[in-house]
């Protein structure tokens, strides 16, 4: 059995979903930690890697639950209560584990932390992976190409923030507003990425 096919499907949808069709940048998930959460290099990295975690583990989770729990009971219309729940659970683990090992992290987050619970990002891709009637296989790559757009996309706009900071010019573009202002740039650099799957 030639599995070269297979896997380069399932390359190609983790790039698709990490490069062209970004959470954040093409589809407005995500945003208030992308935000909120942004203004240091090192706190950005970490929420990435947090949403990483909880979107693989979602995804590895929810789909299983879905097609051999919700459907066989004839109850798909419990999949986002039952997604939430899961996701819920998911970041608790997270917050507890990061809470013990890096208190100061856990400060620096705030209230971003558990509004992971109700990240659209994360929501996002276990409902996606439902509604469209993607295979195993093709959920884990959206989820794992999803959750990587998320954290390089934070890590670049954290970078910048950083920058930003230091801008001396008009005070009302000062702070979120000028932020803002090189979000629409990093969307419109991650646009040009969309002629990619045009070809």
């Amino acid at each position: 059995m030639n599995t070269t096919p297979y896997i380069y499907t399932f390359l190609l949808a983790i790039i698709s979903s990490c490069l062209i069709d970004n959470v954040v940048l093409s589809r407005f998930y995500g945003i208030c930690p992308f935000i909120g959460v942004s203004k240091k290099v090192k706190s950005a990295f970490s929420m990435g890697v947090a949403v990483t975690f909880v979107i693989i583990l979602a995804a590895l989770i929810c789909w299983p639950l879905y097609h051999f729990v919700l459907l066989p009971l004839q109850i798909p219309f419990m999949d986002i209560l039952t997604y939430i729940l899961v996701i819920a659970s998911l970041v608790q683990i997270v917050g507890l584990f990061i809470k013990k090992f890096s208190a100061p992290l856990y400060q620096s987050f705030g209230i971003y932390l558990p509004l992971i619970t109700t990240n659209c990002a994360v929501l996002g891709v276990v409902q996606t992976n439902t509604d469209t009637a993607l295979s195993f296989g093709l959920s884990m790559a959206n989820a794992i190409g999803t959750s990587l757009g998320f954290l390089l996309v934070i890590v670049l706009f954290s970078t910048m923030r950083e920058r930003i900071e230091e801008y001396n010019g008009n005070k009302a573009f000062k702070g979120v507003p000028i932020a803002l202002i090189s979000a629409a740039i990093l969307a419109m650099a991650f646009m040009g990425l969309m002629g990619i799957g045009a070809k």
